[in-house]
């Protein structure tokens, strides 16, 4: 009788402690959300006071200033909708780039672009046009410039669009949104992207930014493969030129320094 007593005392005391602490989970998960949505209030409602202060000048102010009013539109949707941190985390992402929209416009207008906006990996990691580029891919003609002008009033702030990464840069026409709005890129932009970044620094090669590798991913992977290679190659030619060096003796044709140890068979011709 007593040892049953125990028993439902203990087993009250695990589920009393379980629901405190689920009921603490909980609420750390509703004051983390109110925190994560509050930082994207702060930030969409920062954009929202540019958009309808600022009015463009010229066509590439305008067009960019046009493209924060877009951001600001889906940021106020998915904040409606936010119900996660993840979610209210997307909403600052969204408010975000709208307001490297609206630094872009400014700088184009030579208005002062104001305080600097935190720095965006991916941003960083698409890379940026450094030079002016006219191309024609399958008879239509494409620019892309550093900075904005009539031939390239479209702003981009660099990122990835379905999975592959856009250079920041101002260009002549928004190429990436049909990929922005279908989530997949369509037949034969690799060509275009080939032909307008080909050789431009910081950028990844055509065959990589279809395989959806940002220029840093390209370059640690051709290194991965020449470190591979090359260790291959020694530690066998090491292995071998060991091998038969010990094998065969110290100083005719099998010895440590001659053709079979070490030579055209140990890490040379054919490692």
């Amino acid at each position: 009788m007593g040892g049953g007593i125990v028993v439902a005392i203990i087993i009250l005391a695990v589920v009393v402690l379980g629901v405190a602490v689920a009921r603490n989970q909980a609420n750390n998960r509703a004051r983390q959300l109110d925190d994560a949505k509050a930082e994207a209030r702060r930030w969409v409602e920062r954009l929202g006071g540019q958009v309808i202060n600022l009015t463009g000048t010229d066509e590439p102010s305008r067009q960019a200033i046009a493209d924060a009013a877009e951001r600001y539109t889906a940021a106020g949707s998915q904040m409606e909708q936010a119900t996660t941190v993840d979610q209210a985390r997307l909403v600052t992402k969204t408010a975000m780039e709208g307001l490297y929209y609206i630094r872009a416009a400014r700088l184009a207008m030579g208005l002062d672009p104001g305080p600097e906006l935190p720095v965006d990996p991916e941003q960083q990691r698409a890379g940026r046009v450094e030079q002016d580029r006219r191309v024609s891919v399958e008879g239509h003609s494409y620019e892309a410039s550093p900075m904005p002008g009539r031939g390239t009033p479209h702003y981009y702030p660099g990122g990835r669009v379905a999975g592959r990464p856009v250079p920041q840069g101002w260009y002549s026409e928004p190429w990436w949104k049909p990929a922005l709005v279908a989530g997949a890129w369509g037949i034969g932009t690799v060509l275009l992207f080939d032909a307008m970044f080909s050789g431009m620094a910081g950028i990844p090669d055509a065959s990589a930014w279809e395989a959806g590798y940002d220029a840093g991913q390209a370059d640690a992977i051709a290194d991965s493969g020449g470190d591979a290679g090359g260790d291959a190659g020694g530690d066998a030619g090491g292995d071998a030129g060991g091998d038969y060096g010990s094998d065969y003796g110290g100083g005719g044709d099998f010895g440590g320094g001659s053709d079979f140890g070490g030579g055209d068979f140990g890490g040379g011709d054919f490692f």
